[in-house]
């Protein structure tokens, strides 16, 4: 996982520790653009922040375009009845006027108080509100995470939950979830509860008979289709994708471009070491080396000419995807050229 995801996720667990065993900063920022630490942070506050008996007079839940920056200060403010604290929660905090007006009340927040920052996008680091917030509280952020980077969380995800998820099965939830974590663990939970009791492994028969996607006609199994230049399975594969109700050649570029991207990278690599070591190689690619061998015979398959020429065709391919000298080509004839087109690259 890259680097800021390990970062967000280690801090998302030491505020989760923290807030389960009683310890609460005065005030938590928690913004970025990739909901679910966001979310599962501010859930877990609000659960262990009080007692069921102490919410109708101590929680307010309130909502930035609802609420100005002075209603926020002056409800943080207040004293905790029967209670050893209050909790204030400002959720859609972006849409707020003014909310750096808060700074009056972070700058020197109430020990008895528990105000959160739910924070959509990014609060401008340079302003009062931020600053204070970082000496005087706690700052979650949480970016989405790349396309590449999704196995390797979903991984990680399945271990924290006592599971083993082999690659190519979470290459394929991957697929179908993108870099909606949020997704993913909504999609894990369900599939939890169909698995069999006792089992502590997941394969990608799991995934396609409780998620609804089938690794056959997929692009996860398009790239390893042509990393083999298996045309008429490729070929199959990319009729099905293109003419689905949900294809998006943008997406379908994107995912091929990776793919290409990282035969290409690895090329680079052949040249400078001709014999690299597997770990080497599975870093340098950023995927599980379960999948080296279909890299290994990518590599043979396409020159360092033809995976340049893919990138330029992948690149070609997007711009009209995108409407930019489409003529009256439709998505899925689109799709059928340029897969054609990569299948004979030599």
């Amino acid at each position: 996982m890259a680097k800021a995801s390990v970062n967000t996720s280690a801090v998302a667990s030491q505020i989760v520790s923290a807030v389960r065993s009683g310890s609460f900063s005065p005030v938590y920022l928690l913004m970025g653009e990739e909901a679910y630490y966001v979310d599962m942070v501010c859930d877990e506050i609000i659960a262990n922040a009080l007692q069921e008996s102490e919410r109708d007079f101590n929680q307010l839940i309130c909502y930035g375009p609802d609420v100005t920056a002075e209603d926020v200060i002056s409800n943080a403010r207040r004293y905790p009845m029967f209670a050893e604290r209050q909790l204030v929660v400002l959720k859609e905090a972006q849409q707020m006027k003014g909310i750096d007006q808060l700074s009056v009340y972070t700058d020197a927040p109430l020990d008895t108080t528990v105000l959160v920052i739910v924070y959509r996008g990014s609060l401008d680091k340079r302003k009062a509100l931020y600053k204070s917030i970082g000496k005087s509280g706690v700052v979650l952020e949480s970016q989405p995470l790349r396309d590449y980077e999704v196995p390797r969380w979903i991984v990680e995800f399945y271990a924290s939950k006592g599971l083993q998820i082999d690659p190519d099965a979470a290459a394929l939830l991957a697929e179908s979830a993108g870099t909606d974590l949020n997704k993913i663990s909504i999609e894990t939970e369900k599939l939890l509860k169909n698995l069999p009791e006792g089992c502590t492994r997941v394969g990608y028969k799991d995934i396609e008979q409780n998620v609804g996607i089938s690794r056959e006609f997929s692009i996860f199994e398009l790239t390893r289709q042509l990393s083999f230049k298996d045309s008429r399975a490729a070929l199959r594969t990319a009729t099905y994708i293109a003419n689905s109700a949900k294809f998006a050649m943008p997406m379908a570029t994107a995912a091929l471009y990776t793919h290409f991207s990282r035969i290409l990278k690895y090329h680079a690599l052949r040249l400078q070491n001709p014999r690299p070591d597997n770990a080497q190689v599975a870093s340098l690619l950023g995927v599980n080396p379960f999948f080296l061998k279909e890299y290994d015979t990518a590599l043979r398959n396409y020159s360092l000419q033809a995976a340049m020429a893919a990138i330029g065709l992948l690149r070609d391919y997007d711009f009209k995807g995108k409407g930019g000298d489409q003529g009256e080509a439709t998505a899925a004839e689109l799709m059928m050229e340029l897969v054609t087109k990569i299948l004979n690259l030599r």
